[in-house]
């Protein structure tokens, strides 16, 4: 078999208490290569769950460097991972994405405090006079519970629009749960109104950075704030009380690593920490999505938020916002993160061009 074909066991179903509740006390082995299935096959049950296995080829439409990101073997079983050890491991990943981003796009980075939150302010080199009255504000990637995009997510943005971005360190799970997160940035934002027209401000993120961007506009317009210029949704979801199709597909690395059952909870329940999945500001879906600025949705192809992406999309198009969908062949969750693939490149551009345009307007 094609060394970089990929095969994955897929149940589609939400209602896998019973799986889980099989699954042994001890994590089972990883499957090795003379255990991984070599054949297509499709079975559907008496309530419509898809037990499927599917022999995927990695397709010539990406670059050779994605194409030989996707060739990584990567686990799919194993114990799970403490948080001690993600945020340990993210902060290690963080620091070198930091200097790969750095040698793209030149910047001065500075760590201060607006309204007591901490924040990260990233000035490109080449700051024109013409964008000093302009700011971006990035809410960073990380599950909730770590930060993984505080660097990678406005470094590239900076360096590619030529405007100041200012990362909010927001409160993580578990911690401090919802609203601990919306409430810093918030905070932030308002502090941000002192010195900036709201005309001249963006909100963006990615992941729960990108749930966190669409909770904190629900939560402007709940409190009848002025709202940014633009936001920017980068693989995100709306919806803590509906599981999309992806969630069940893939793993934060697509078809490889840990491609657990989907559990029938609500996600990130750290972060949610109890409240009602049909929050209108933890599942914005569900809020008065009318009148919010023109936003930005990208995700990929084999991105676990996909599907949390593109309904969310749909729902801001259905209440008149101007929504952008923009999906990349693929690639897995997040992967504008890597400075080494041509699409990371070309999705930060995509995402900074957006960002320019609207503060022209």
């Amino acid at each position: 078999m094609n060394r970089l074909a990929r095969a994955a066991s897929l149940p589609l179903s939400l209602a896998c208490a019973i799986v889980q509740a099989q699954q042994p006390a001890v994590a089972p082995m990883p499957t090795i290569a003379a255990q991984a299935p070599i054949r297509n096959t499709s079975y559907i049950d008496a309530e419509g769950t898809a037990h499927v296995t599917r022999v995927v080829p990695v397709p010539k439409t990406i670059s050779a460097e994605a194409q030989h990101r996707l060739s990584r073997p990567e686990p799919d079983q194993g114990p799970p991972q403490s948080l001690a050890d993600r945020r340990k491991g993210t902060d290690a990943y963080t620091a070198r994405a930091r200097v790969e981003w750095s040698r793209l796009c030149p910047n001065q980075l500075v760590e201060d405090k607006m309204a007591g939150v901490p924040v990260r302010i990233v000035t490109p080199e080449g700051l024109s006079d013409a964008n000093r009255d302009k700011v971006l504000l990035n809410l960073h990637g990380g599950g909730f519970n770590s930060d993984s995009g505080s660097y990678t997510e406005s470094i590239p943005i900076a360096g590619y629009s030529k405007i100041k971005v200012v990362a909010v360190l927001y409160r993580l799970a578990p911690e401090h749960p919802f609203p601990a997160a919306v409430d810093d940035s918030v905070a932030v934002y308002k502090e941000l109104l002192k010195t900036y027209k709201p005309s001249h401000i963006v909100i963006y993120g990615t992941s729960a950075g990108a749930i966190l961007t669409a909770e904190v506009a629900a939560r402007l317009k709940q409190m009848g704030l002025p709202l940014p210029a633009a936001l920017g949704i980068f693989s995100g979801m709306g919806d803590f009380a509906r599981l999309g199709d992806s969630m069940a597909i893939y793993s934060l690395r697509g078809f490889s690593g840990h491609l657990d059952p989907p559990d029938p909870e609500p996600p990130l329940q750290e972060y949610v920490a109890g409240i009602d999945p049909l929050d209108p500001v933890l599942s914005p879906i569900f809020s008065d999505l009318h009148g919010l600025p023109p936003t930005l949705f990208i995700t990929s192809g084999r991105d676990l938020l996909l599907s949390g992406t593109v309904n969310l999309h749909r729902a801001y198009l259905h209440s008149g916002v101007a929504a952008q969908l923009v999906v990349f062949d693929a690639l897995p969750h997040a992967f504008w993160y890597d400075s080494t693939l041509p699409e990371a490149i070309e999705a930060n551009k995509i995402m900074a061009e957006f960002f320019v345009q609207q503060l022209r307007r």
